[in-house]
């Protein structure tokens, strides 16, 4: 289920790209142990006396001799929310102008994973939005499943790309809380962010905000962007460095090694207490290295849509 990215980073049009990475995914997927996983339907039903054979499953008329009609996951009436975290802090460890052949920054892979979940959705009959913040929220899309829905969706994640600010605060508790109450009927939101807020509140303001979701009946999945080598293992050379605050602006000059342990200490820390908030909180919480591609974002989705009634 391995996936060429360099290949698949040749198209700019992220329906298309998302479009390779997802049928790419499936088909490994159903090679693999997962592939008990439906990703086209949810279950049969008997077909009613008069009602339109548009999804009958004639193959399975042909084995059986009886009518059924494919259950698809529209039915469910699931409605799922994308929010996306645009701050500056996002574009570590480089802007996109910057960056190196086949290489991405955070924003670049939220919002890549974002437009392959999109097209799953679609692909699932599920309804879809998207929400857009920094020190505020940007774009704030209702879900539907239409297709013009869609494309201006992909318009607005193509958009997310080109920004390109060097000092918008990540405000992730307020913005949380006005996603909560933007969302009038329950749905699944999928979060994407490297989890720094910068607005001064403390963790267990954070942790309000994700339980603010919960409590509106929300299902929700947390996926923490984070480039694993460089912010959580301080992986860096033997050597000194000016580290800037992309949001604040703020510099420190130092050599990584003379704090490399006691960083990864308090960033084993603080990733705990998230993981183990949002297990109390039934929120699915997962750390998604920007370097290791696409598939654990989907493959989270597709466990997480499995559980759901």
């Amino acid at each position: 289920m391995v996936l060429n990215q360099e290949s698949i980073r040749q198209f700019t049009n992220l329906e298309l790209f998302a479009r390779e990475v997802v049928e790419g995914f499936l088909t490994g997927l159903h090679k693999s142990p997962y592939h008990g996983f439906s990703v086209e339907f949810a279950e049969h039903r008997q077909y009613n006396s008069g009602e339109s054979i548009r999804h009958v499953d004639w193959k399975l008329y042909g084995r059986t001799e009886k009518l059924f009609v494919k259950k698809y996951e529209e039915e469910t009436n699931l409605r799922c929310q994308l929010v996306i975290d645009t701050s500056s802090s996002m574009y570590f460890p480089f802007h996109n102008d910057q960056a190196e052949p086949g290489k991405r920054n955070k924003l670049d892979f939220a919002i890549h994973a974002a437009a392959a979940l999109s097209y799953l959705f679609n692909r699932q009959r599920d309804a879809v939005g998207l929400t857009t913040f920094n020190n505020q929220i940007d774009v704030h899309m209702p879900a539907r499943g239409s297709m013009s829905h869609r494309k201006r969706m992909y318009g607005e994640l193509e958009s997310a790309l080109d920004y390109s600010s060097h000092d918008q605060h990540s405000f992730l508790v307020d913005c949380l809380h006005e996603v909560a109450d933007s969302i009038p009927r329950r749905s699944l939101v999928v979060l994407f962010s490297d989890m720094f807020d910068n607005s001064g509140e403390s963790l267990d303001e954070l942790f309000s905000a994700i339980q603010h979701l919960r409590h509106n009946k929300h299902e929700v999945i947390v996926f923490n962007v984070l480039d694993r080598s460089k912010e959580r293992e301080l992986n860096f050379e033997d050597r000194p460095y000016r580290f800037v605050d992309p949001e604040t602006g703020e510099e420190v000059k130092l050599n990584p090694l003379s704090i490399r342990k006691n960083y990864q200490k308090h960033m084993e820390e603080y990733q705990h207490q998230l993981e183990l908030k949002c297990g109390q909180y039934s929120v699915d919480y997962q750390e998604v290295d920007i370097n290791e591609g696409f598939e654990p974002v989907l493959l989270a989705y597709l466990v997480k849509r499995s559980k759901l009634p």
